[in-house]
């Protein structure tokens, strides 16, 4: 059998049924052929403005609820976290998932390190955590080769910072600049994890090729080579109080390896 489609069906129906009604009518109500016609136009035409009424109040009342629908959502969707210079700042709501698969794959030891911070800081993650220290790692670095103490006033503790200020005090005063390009980090791996109380230390080994240099006043290189890179090994340690409203770890020990 030969399947139609709507408007062929419609077409064919109205063809079989309209003149069995047409004949009808006359012999009940004793109407014309015109009159029975002009019923059926009016007839018609309220039945297509009732269905079109009908279908415009659903479709109004399902857009109301599918804009409400995605208010709900955009309110719920929690909020990016934004820190400026904060070398690892959390978004409690978003960094809690799957915080324990990430713990499965580490030492035990440092796997109930992550834990305890986990328990202290449900927003802790160990993802979270690294992309924030590689951010650091790279804004430090950048920041000691160009001497901003103020971008290294945010990232480090007051130990750290003041070595660091030493030191590029001394650059300064010998009329030294460092030029430093990051390549890549090609590596960073949890070390060790402390917990004492409330205070939480990681340490992070990072991998990561640079090209630096050191030039004297006249521009002449002192040290390192502005066209070679080098792989360069270090072991950072990054401290934050927990339950702090301050989300940021800042750096607390640096550790140059071979």
């Amino acid at each position: 059998m030969k399947a139609s489609t709507f408007p062929e069906w419609f077409s064919g129906a109205h063809s079989r049924f309209a003149p069995a009604l047409l004949a009808e009518r006359p012999n009940r109500a004793g109407k014309g052929l015109k009159a029975v016609m002009q019923e059926i136009d009016i007839s018609t035409v309220v039945f297509a403005l009732l269905a079109a009424f009908v279908v415009w109040k659903l479709r109004s009342v399902l857009g109301e609820r599918a804009d409400h629908d995605q208010q709900s959502r955009d309110k719920a969707r929690p909020a990016d976290a934004a820190n400026g210079n904060a070398p690892i700042a959390l978004s409690s709501t978003r960094a809690s998932e799957g915080s324990n698969k990430e713990a499965e794959d580490l030492d035990p030891a440092l796997s109930k390190g992550l834990e305890q911070i986990a328990i202290a800081d449900p927003g802790f993650s160990k993802a979270l955590f690294l992309n924030g220290a590689k951010g650091a790692y790279e804004m430090v670095i950048s920041a000691f080769a160009a001497g901003d103490r103020q971008t290294l006033r945010d990232l480090l503790s007051k130990d750290v910072l003041e070595s660091f200020t030493a030191a590029i005090a001394d650059r300064e005063q010998r009329g030294q600049t460092v030029l430093t390009t990051f390549v890549s980090i090609d590596n960073a791996e949890i070390k060790d994890v402390q917990v004492r109380g409330r205070t939480a230390q990681v340490t992070v080994q990072f991998q990561s090729k640079l090209i630096t240099a050191t030039k004297d006043r006249d521009g002449s290189v002192v040290d390192g080579s502005p066209d070679k890179v080098v792989d360069v090994v270090d072991v950072w340690t990054f401290s934050r109080e927990l339950g702090s409203r301050d989300p940021n770890w800042r750096l607390v020990a640096t550790e140059a390896s071979a």
